[in-house]
């Protein structure tokens, strides 16, 4: 981290701190909060600056976890699997394929497997599956590197509070050093992938939600088709069939990155030739089938440049939520190129986690770099708000710490913890004071 200015992926956000620092140690990382401290500098971690708010942005130490990899431990936990403690700065992909040569597995990842470990953590990724939590809902135990330069142990029987507020905490609380996850033996994946119409995928909703491991969607604005994404675990033994190297290097690459940002780059210049592209686009998919490790069936490389919203609604309130937005998108003649990506997760106890007390639908609305996101954004965040929806901490939106705290239950005890472990603010920046209010 030699430059002087740091954006994060999307280019939505950027820092100039007043140093930048890379500790090889958990001991290092310690003595920079220390020193810190004594001279009433503000310090924020940041792992692979994939969110898309300003969370990691800091005037003062801007710390990359980047040094801190790799798996320190394995613990048998027969016949569940194994508690695995792995440093912070690990990325998802690479702790991926470290465990599954040790016969384990993450119990479930996002559609993007990029990010630090702790990054994603700390601003609540989640994948999709309506039997399965966020990645919070994993980790057993975590080691914190505090406002005064000491490291705390935290799990649900030691420190617990400090547990409950660190593990989906959006770095207010303290730095993550370490993270105790809990693992399965490793599985792969039969993923069916194909279109359908919006309206057949909806009424067949709760059954697909019921019968699928990990079922999601995509739906192309202006047209009532979408994808339709079914993923089913079986055996980590299970003989696997991949994509052919071809077609997955067509549909994954040229298809998905290279012929998506050129359609991008012609929508920016002639955004009204936007919803023929969409009808077009959704007819021309094809259906694939295939069999691979379970992390390579649930990541996908995404490298065309996005802004990104997400909201997470109560499963019921989904249908009316996508017809609102279709709504708005045909009377405003606002133009999206995006398709609308829509996952599931189960209700947990996480006290900041979006999917807190109900089982959630997650609706993404994306919008290219180059395009305006702003009356789309502001009209999708309006529909959401109407059915108690939640924005994902590391996804843009327009939320306040006062119309926060009416839907997170546990909204003042996570703050209480903050104040008891980083009274000073060390920790602090703008977008922690606009969503806390702190």
């Amino acid at each position: 981290m030699a430059q002087d200015t740091w954006r994060n992926w999307a280019g939505t956000e950027t820092a100039n701190p007043l140093r930048f620092a890379t500790p090889r140690s958990v001991a290092d990382l310690r003595a920079l909060v220390c020193g810190a401290a004594r001279q009433g500098q503000r310090v924020k971690a940041v792992g692979s600056g994939h969110s898309f708010t300003g969370v990691a942005v800091t005037d003062g130490i801007l710390v990359s976890l980047d040094a801190l990899t790799g798996i320190e431990s394995v613990t048998l936990d027969e016949p569940a699997g194994a508690l695995v403690t792995v440093l912070a700065g690990t990325r998802l992909h690479d702790l991926s394929e470290q465990l599954w040569h040790r016969g384990l597995a993450m119990i479930n990842l996002g559609d993007i497997d990029v990010q630090s470990v702790a990054g994603a953590l700390s601003t609540g990724t989640h994948g999709t599956g309506a039997r399965f939590g966020g990645l919070a809902t994993q980790v057993r135990a975590l080691q914190v590197v505090l406002a005064d330069g000491s490291v705390a142990d935290c799990s649900p029987t030691e420190n617990p509070e400090l547990f409950e507020a660190a593990r989906l905490g959006l770095g207010a609380v303290g730095i993550i050093s370490k993270v105790t996850i809990q693992c399965v033996p490793n599985y792969v994946m039969h993923a069916v992938e194909k279109p359908e119409s919006l309206d057949a995928t909806l009424d067949r909703l709760d059954h697909d939600r019921a019968t699928i491991d990990h079922f999601e969607f995509y739906w192309f604005p202006h047209t009532r088709r979408v994808l339709t994404k079914r993923n089913t675990r079986l055996p980590g033994d299970t003989p696997t069939s991949p994509l052919h190297p071809v077609r997955a290097y067509v549909d994954d690459e040229l298809l998905s990155n290279v012929l998506f940002e050129g359609i991008n780059r012609v929508a920016s210049l002639a955004p009204s030739t936007i919803p023929k592209i969409n009808r077009l686009s959704s007819r021309m998919l094809s259906a694939r089938e295939f069999t691979d490790r379970s992390y390579r069936v649930f990541a996908s490389e995404r490298r065309v440049k996005f802004r990104e919203m997400e909201y997470a609604v109560p499963t019921e309130a989904l249908p009316d939520t996508l017809a609102a937005i279709d709504a708005w998108v045909e009377k405003s003649a606002f133009t999206v190129a995006f398709p609308v990506e829509v996952r599931f997760a189960a209700g947990d106890d996480v006290w900041l986690s979006t999917a807190n007390g109900r089982d959630t639908a997650y609706i993404a609305v994306h919008q290219y770099h180059r395009r305006d996101h702003e009356p789309y954004f502001s009209a999708v965040e309006a529909i959401a708000r109407e059915a108690d929806g939640r924005p994902h901490w590391g996804k843009m939106h327009g939320r306040t710490a006062e119309d926060l705290r009416p839907v997170y239950p546990n909204f003042d005890e996570f703050l209480a913890v903050c104040d008891k472990y980083d009274p000073e603010r060390m920790f602090d920046n703008a977008y922690l004071r606009t969503v806390l209010g702190r």
